[in-house]
């Protein structure tokens, strides 16, 4: 049941052997007030004293420098919070962020997160997170098992891919959307921007997703399920556009970047897909021209070109059948419409 869902390790320098827990950027309008008691009041079942006590032990830093408690923090100013054990995903910290909702009842809410954004706490990536959004929204979200510190996620999407996603607001809702997930019969449609024109119209792509030998963060693909786990992925063009194509893509199952490894497998990765070899030139001329044209589509969607479209599923409660949509964001768009410009007037 978990999709797209990105590594999570600790971080850990090697030298001190501290872990990062916190990194706090301070918003614009803060005022200047001493770095102890911002801390504390940032960080849930924490005390003035063992602030304190971790700022005179240098594992409270600002701006990667120490300092000492009396410190007065800046608008800007990066504070890391480290300890001398790996941080538990249960501690989040509530935080105020702008949630884009697109349904929400007694039970569930359905919400479109923007590329760029983390869903849960993680290495790296403690704080402005949905999941820290989320907990500043509700009071309590349920949790599943082994998925502590996550409260209300049934399924996550990457950072740089946009889209929509389920939130379960009740345990026995989210017991039930899980079992959906868990049966493939939620409905789960992604668009896609790949370079190059498949072959075939459309298709389906069977081949097990399982992580890379030679680098454990890339997922690939195993069509003889000799690794990983079964993933299916149908895939249907939309739009060719000589050296791209958009791509319609549903998913079966929901591995960890399933459609970025299946993509490549079938010899199209999606558009400026870094970690998949998509930020490079895959189709096309080496004219001087075009490279720029490329560059400058890159700069107008600087992340993987996937987005999670539409999202249906039986309500846990009511047994409505519920269907949502969510149409491209502007980057996405700006670069498809570029593309479409380019294929009308070079000819």
């Amino acid at each position: 049941m978990k999709e797209d869902l990105e590594d999570e390790e600790n971080f850990d320098d090697g030298d001190e052997n501290l872990y990062e827990h916190y990194s706090i950027k301070v918003d614009k309008g803060q005022a200047m007030v001493r770095i102890d008691k911002f801390v504390t009041d940032k960080i849930a079942n924490s005390t003035r004293n063992k602030v304190q006590i971790g700022i005179d032990q240098g594992n409270v830093l600002v701006n990667d420098q120490k300092v000492k408690s009396n410190y007065k923090i800046k608008p800007g100013d990066l504070i890391t919070v480290m300890f001398d054990k790996p941080k538990m995903d249960s501690e989040v910290i509530p935080e105020e962020i702008p949630l884009d909702i697109i349904y929400e009842d007694d039970y569930l809410m359905v919400v479109n997160k923007p590329a760029g954004m983390v869903v849960h706490p993680a290495h790296g990536n403690w704080t402005g997170t949905l999941v820290n959004g989320l907990v500043y929204y509700f009071n309590q979200l349920p949790t599943m098992p082994g998925n502590s510190g996550r409260p209300g996620l049934v399924h996550r999407i990457d950072k740089d891919t946009s889209g929509l996603l389920v939130i379960a607001k009740a345990e026995e809702t989210m017991t039930h959307l899980a079992h959906q997930f868990f049966h493939h019969t939620i409905e789960r449609t992604y668009m896609a921007l790949v370079w190059g024109e498949p072959a075939e119209e459309q298709g389906t792509i069977d081949a097990h997703v399982g992580r890379s030998a030679k680098d454990r963060k890339v997922m690939q693909a195993f069509p003889d399920g000799s690794q990983g786990k079964n993933a299916i992925t149908h895939y249907k063009v939309l739009k060719k556009l000589r050296y791209v194509s958009l791509v319609q893509c549903n998913l079966e199952t929901g591995r960890t970047h399933q459609i970025r490894a299946h993509m490549k497998h079938l010899g199209h990765p999606l558009f400026n897909d870094a970690m998949y070899g998509g930020d490079k030139i895959r189709k096309g001329t080496q004219f001087s021209k075009y490279k720029a044209f490329i560059k400058n589509c890159f700069e107008i969607l600087p992340r993987q070109a996937l987005h999670a479209a539409s999202l249906g599923f039986i309500h846990p409660v009511t047994n409505e059948k519920l269907h949502f949509e969510s149409p491209l964001p502007e980057d996405f768009t700006l670069a498809l419409e570029k593309w479409e410009n380019y294929v009308q007037t070079d000819v």
